[in-house]
């Protein structure tokens, strides 16, 4: 039985406060509740994913993740992977067309005298939220190379710890541009929305493999499938579909280790 090994299952999320925390403690209420076992949830908001060298899931400490791709592919790497993949988010930005992907918005002073991307990236100053970011960092230094740009782009650049900060930091003229994950604008909060005022997007990067849901890799395999059940199955109940809704999320889907390897095969992750 699942309860013969725990009673409380150990989720983290290191998407907040871009990411609604308010998300991820739903879905842990969710899930422990169709499991019959309690739920704690820690939010780190130092990075979209463990530090290197120092997660949770190695150490027996987390049960379930959300973070992003960078820093799953980071944990993959390891002799003895600490986690494995549940599902994944399908957001209903129509551009994503059902797929679990998403995309980054560059956004720019309003009065900004950038002609594209690769201007940008050639000659302003950035701000990211924190370098295990797809969308925020990964995604600049990729289409900075993929365009050609002699520069590193990050060099000077305001680290911000957030893409909700990373906003307000080109708002008020201390960096010229940010690439923020679409679905943060999407969901922006009111105190936030203030700042797109002086913004504009220059340019959309993407699509990306989405932040996925994962799994401590050593937890008993009933317990895993039955979690991975309960995210799939949620857009199929009437409460479920309550929960997503108002997040932005249309569905949880299947992914594998296929969905990520973009990021591999265009090159290592710097």
């Amino acid at each position: 039985m699942l309860g013969e090994w725990t009673t409380t299952l150990r989720f983290v999320t290191y998407l907040a406060p871009s990411i609604p925390e308010a998300f991820h403690r739903a879905l842990a209420a969710h899930l422990s509740r169709a499991l019959g076992v309690g739920a704690a949830l820690e939010v780190d908001a130092r990075r979209s994913g463990p530090q290197p060298g120092d997660d949770p899931f190695s150490r027996g400490q987390a049960d379930v993740g959300f973070m992003c791709a960078p820093c799953y592919l980071e944990l993959r790497g390891h002799a003895r992977p600490p986690v494995e993949l549940l599902a994944a988010p399908v957001y209903a930005d129509p551009r994503n067309r059902g797929r679990a992907v998403y995309f980054s918005e560059v956004v720019v002073g309003r009065d900004a005298d950038f002609a594209d991307f690769a201007d940008a990236a050639a000659r302003g100053r950035w701000t990211y939220n924190d370098s295990g970011s797809l969308s925020g960092y990964h995604s600049v230094l990729r289409a900075a190379r993929a365009a050609g740009v002699d520069r590193e782009v990050f060099a000077d650049a305001v680290h911000a710890g957030s893409h909700l900060r990373a906003l307000q930091v080109v708002a008020g003229g201390d960096a010229d541009a940010a690439a923020i994950d679409a679905n943060v604008l999407a969901l922006l909060p009111a105190a936030y929305a203030g700042a797109l005022d002086a913004l504009r997007v220059l340019a959309t990067l993407g699509p990306h493999p989405v932040q996925p849901a994962v799994v401590r890799a050593d937890l008993p395999p009933d317990l895993k499938a039955r979690l991975r059940e309960l995210l799939l199955g949620l857009a199929d109940d009437p409460q479920g579909r309550d929960l997503l809704a108002p997040y932005g999320v249309e569905r949880f889907v299947p992914v594998d280790d296929s969905d990520y390897a973009c990021l591999e095969s265009s090159g290592p992750l710097k």
